[in-house]
C-alpha cells in the first residue's frame, strides 16, 4: 500500500493561488463553497490492511504449534527423558516459556510487517500514544475487575480450571503473574487493539470494531478456563471495555493500561488470597 491510500500520512494539500484570487474578489462564490457538503473521514484509517492482520493471525497460529512442539520436545529430551510426553506437556513451568517465545516470535513479525512494508514507525502505526492519566486508566481496570468478579457470581464459571494450576506452584504463579501485567496484554492490545480495531471500525464503524474485536479476544481464553461460556463472556467484556477506551482515545497505551489494571487487580487478589501463592489448595475451596 503506497502512502497515496493513507491520507492520515500526508500534508494537507493547499489551494492555488489562482483559486485563492477568485474567492478573494468573489465572496458569493466562496460561500457556496463552504455550503458543499464535505465526507466524513474515516474513524480509522490505519495504513495496514485486513490481509495483513490475517497474515498475522495466521503467523501466531503456526507459531504456537511449532514453538510449544519444539519446547515440549526438547524439554523431553534434556530434562525429563524418563518421563512420557503427555506428562512433560502437563508442567506448567514449559507451558510459562512457550509463551514467553511465542509473544517475542509475534511481536516480532508484526513490528517486521508493518515497518518493512508501510515504512513508518510500529508505534506510531498502532497509535501507541501514551496518556496523561495512567493512574485513572489502572483505576478503571480495578474497577472493571470488581464489577465483573460480582457479575461472575451469577454467572456458571467454573472454580477449578486449567487456568488454576498454572498457580500450584509458587515460582510458576509468580513467573505467570509477571507476565499478566507485562508482556500479556501488551501483546493482546497490540494485536487485538492496535491492529484488528482499526480495520474493522474503518470498515463497519466504531460500535462494531469494539464488538467483533471483543469476541475473538474472549474466545482465545476459553481453553484455560474449561470452555466455559460464562468464563468467555467476562472477557468479552474486558475486551469491550478496553475496545472502548481506544475508541475514546485513540490511544492502545490507554488500553493497555486498563488492560494492566484489570489483570494486576486480579494477581494481587490472588497473591492476598493464598498468601503469596503458598496455599492454592484452600483458596481453591474457598472460591
Amino acid at each position: 500500500m503506497s502512502s497515496s491510500d493513507n491520507p492520515q500520512f500526508e500534508p494537507p494539500s493547499q489551494p492555488s493561488a489562482r483559486g485563492a484570487d477568485r474567492f478573494a474578489n468573489d465572496p458569493a462564490a466562496a460561500a457556496n463553497v463552504t455550503s458543499i457538503p464535505l465526507a466524513q473521514p474515516p474513524v480509522e484509517n490505519p495504513v495496514f490492511s485486513g490481509w495483513d492482520v490475517l497474515a498475522i493471525a495466521v503467523l501466531t497460529l503456526l507459531t504456537m504449534l511449532v514453538v510449544q512442539l519444539a519446547v515440549l520436545l526438547a524439554a523431553h529430551w534434556f530434562f525429563y527423558p524418563r518421563a512420557n510426553l503427555a506428562e512433560v506437556a502437563q508442567r506448567p513451568i514449559l507451558l510459562l516459556a512457550s509463551q514467553f517465545l511465542i509473544y517475542f516470535a509475534v511481536a516480532a513479525g508484526m513490528i517486521m510487517l508493518v515497518e518493512g512494508k508501510y515504512r513508518v514507525s510500529f508505534w506510531q502505526a498502532i497509535r501507541w500514544n501514551w496518556p496523561r492519566s495512567e493512574w485513572r486508566l489502572l483505576g478503571l481496570g480495578v474497577v472493571l475487575l470488581l464489577a465483573l468478579s460480582m457479575l461472575e457470581n451469577f454467572l456458571p464459571v467454573p472454580k477449578d480450571t486449567p487456568f488454576e494450576h498454572l498457580f500450584d506452584r509458587p515460582r510458576d504463579a509468580y513467573l505467570l503473574s509477571i507476565i499478566a501485567v507485562s508482556i500479556g496484554p501488551l501483546m493482546e492490545e497490540m494485536f487485538f487493539r492496535g491492529l484488528m480495531y482499526p480495520v474493522l471500525a474503518r470498515r463497519m464503524g466504531v460500535i462494531w470494531g469494539i464488538l467483533l474485536t471483543a469476541l475473538p479476544f474472549g474466545l482465545i481464553h476459553l481453553p484455560q478456563y474449561g470452555w466455559a461460556w460464562g468464563a468467555a463472556l467476562v472477557i468479552f467484556l474486558v475486551g469491550v471495555a478496553c475496545g472502548a477506551v481506544r475508541a475514546a482515545t485513540k490511544s492502545v497505551a490507554a488500553s493497555f493500561l486498563v488492560h494492566v489494571g484489570y489483570n494486576g487487580t486480579q494477581m494481587l487478589f490472588a497473591v492476598i488470597a493464598t498468601h503469596g501463592f503458598r496455599q492454592m489448595e484452600k483458596a481453591l475451596i474457598a472460591s
